[in-house]
């Protein structure tokens, strides 16, 4: 029961809440912008609103456009120039997941010597503390996926080694986020369905991490509920507005677990996949995971995935104990396939079998500390079993 509680962001939710943006106390005078380098925040005009609202707050701006969908240290690193450069005073992340975090870890670059990887915690970072702070974060999502907007973390890739590691601290908590589902309303299907498996295994995980508290769970199974009942109407329909803000909801929410509580080595094995197959999807790499990895854990917490397979609609009284854990396991493919997921494997992604040892190693390396949070402590050889297991 001892925990602590601490997310000092401001949130701004809802559909319009964008608009707000225009009138809202701002931390700067001048914002770097970051942005993917994919075409979406032009074409669908988020970018011209988010300069506009700025402009009738006489704050100028720099944009940064080169984000890819798996971020990578040299872009964090160039951006922090610019943003130095530039005299920028705050950054807005504009975007999914990847634009936010790399707006969190340039934050941190502005201010602070040397090179990113000085101060990551785990693999061949140095874990140097982060003594001068960040500037300040403004989180604009456009997508339900990562939470990022609720948490101080943020997953960058050293591309010469191939590790792909979370990090962040009380500086890289956004001081500002909004979330307004009408920016979501532009993202494809199969997207919806990936941010929507991340954010729901967010949950999932800090659920059963064995750091939850009483507050990260009940956010967790509220989550959880959410997107078990939103998410296949999000994906069948994305001008669902109702469904649209409900999944939007549940990622929030389970950014505020990930603030709270922790991910567990699913995550690890998940970073390992997409470090070496960028073009892997973070939820997709979760997505095909799961079922193996939930199905060896079941039995080390049977109450905490009966408590998720019951706020995901199951009937699990008169069942036995056993068979109330493997409940979930039966909701989790049932919604999988209610996404159109279900079919998803690593084949198609260039994984070869003989990979899957390496790609262990490198899940321990880079994201060792997750597996100290997991229900049981998995030893090598049962983590190469797991993503054997989840081969296809």
């Amino acid at each position: 029961m001892n925990f602590n509680y601490f997310i000092p962001t401001r949130i701004l939710f809802g559909p319009g809440t964008l608009n707000k943006l225009g009138s809202v106390p701002l931390p700067g005078r001048k914002a770097l912008i970051v942005i993917s380098a994919g075409k979406s925040m032009r074409q669908n005009g988020y970018l011209d609103r988010l300069t506009g609202l700025l402009e009738k707050q006489n704050v100028s701006y720099v944009i940064f456009d080169k984000i890819l969908p798996n971020p990578i240290k040299s872009h964090v690193m160039e951006a922090a120039e610019l943003a130095k450069k530039e005299g920028c005073d705050f950054i807005i992340g504009l975007g999914g997941g990847s634009s936010i975090d790399s707006a969190k870890s340039i934050a941190v670059m502005v201010k602070n010597p040397g090179d990113y990887w000085d101060y990551i915690g785990s693999g061949s970072g140095k874990g140097k503390p982060v003594t001068n702070g960040a500037l300040p974060v403004v989180a604009i999502t456009t997508t339900a996926g990562t939470g990022t907007e609720a948490d101080p973390w943020t997953v960058i890739t050293k591309e010469e080694t191939h590790e792909k590691i979370g990090f962040g601290n009380d500086h890289t908590f956004p001081v500002l986020s909004i979330v307004d589902p009408e920016l979501m309303l532009t993202v494809p299907p199969d997207l919806t369905a990936y941010q929507g498996f991340d954010a729901f295994f967010h949950s999932v995980e800090g659920y059963i991490a064995t750091v939850a508290n009483p507050v990260s769970d009940a956010l967790a199974l509220k989550s959880i509920e959410l997107i078990a009942k939103y998410l296949p109407a999000a994906i069948k329909d994305g001008n669902n507005m109702e469904a649209r803000t409900q999944v939007a909801l549940a990622n929030t929410l389970a950014g505020m677990v990930e603030s709270l509580s922790s991910c567990t080595s699913e995550h690890s094995m998940e970073h390992a996949l997409s470090a070496f197959h960028p073009n892997i999807a973070h939820g997709a790499g979760l997505i095909m995971l799961s079922e193996a990895y939930h199905s060896f854990f079941m039995d080390k917490s049977p109450e905490r995935y009966a408590d998720m397979a019951r706020a995901m609609g199951e009937t699990i009284e008169g069942l036995l104990p056993d068979e109330k854990a493997a409940a979930f396991i039966k909701a989790l493919l049932k919604l999988q396939k209610a996404c159109g997921v279900d079919s998803l494997k690593m084949s198609a992604y260039g994984i070869k079998p003989e990979e899957i040892p390496t790609l262990a190693e490198n899940a321990w390396h880079a994201m060792g500390g997750l597996f100290n949070v997991d229900p049981y402590t998995l030893s090598m050889e049962e983590t190469v079993q797991v993503m054997n297991k989840a081969y296809k």
